[in-house]
């Protein structure tokens, strides 16, 4: 019993560094993601088209080979490490679901009826103030499935942190298969995983509960 407390313990301690790159993500590549989205959209087309790029590579390529290459990319051509395990993990998570988010983003706004955006300049209204004003509480409801999607397997994907030694739920637990010889804690983190993503999930649907005001 007193086993199965410790190692509890120490797996809430590396849950606490798992929540951290979920945070940390989300607290950058949201605002990210819609700067991103507005680039590739731009009407100047060597803008888009390289945003566009950036975003298809992004994309289509592994999070985990990207992680390898922010860490020890810079290192091998330099000669020397130049980032901490944290830094490269807070930066290439933040680009990669920025990219995700962006074209979330994009879809959503483009969902939108060019009616609506005639309708305010009639109104009198400028650009911006149609976007925040009349545009912005559509798309959020628009998104918000696509977005919870995301979202979640953020949750799971900071298992790859890990790779690069960074200390992390997963990274706790194979510590005690290496040194103890035990499995079961590699099983217990799933409830780690679980109970977040449902607390996420009642999140999201009470927020699209919330925006059912706006009809499609």
């Amino acid at each position: 019993m007193n086993q199965f407390i410790d190692i509890t313990l120490d797996l809430l301690n590396g849950f606490s560094y798992t929540l951290t790159i979920f945070f940390v993500t989300l607290l950058l590549a949201l605002p990210l993601g819609l700067i991103i989205a507005f680039g590739s959209m731009a009407k100047f087309k060597p803008l888009s088209a390289l945003t566009r790029g950036i975003v298809w590579i992004i994309r289509g390529t592994p999070l985990m080979l990207q992680l390898l290459v922010v860490f020890y990319g810079p290192g091998l051509i330099m000669g020397q490490i130049l980032m901490t395990e944290p830094t490269a993990v807070y930066l290439t998570f933040t680009i990669n679901y920025a990219c995700y988010f962006s074209e979330i983003y994009r879809g959503g706004i483009e969902s939108i009826s060019r009616g609506q955006y005639e309708a305010g300049k009639v109104l009198g209204m400028t650009k911006s103030e149609i976007f925040f004003k009349v545009i912005l509480l559509q798309v959020v409801k628009r998104i918000i499935p696509p977005m919870s999607n995301e979202v979640i397997t953020l949750v799971k994907d900071t298992s790859l942190a890990r790779v690069i030694g960074y200390y992390e739920l997963i990274y706790f637990a194979q510590r005690y298969q290496k040194n103890a010889g035990l499995l079961w804690p590699l099983f217990y983190t799933a409830i780690y995983y679980l109970v977040f993503t449902a607390l996420l999930t009642f999140l999201f649907r009470w927020l699209e509960k919330k925006l059912d005001y706006f009809k499609a």
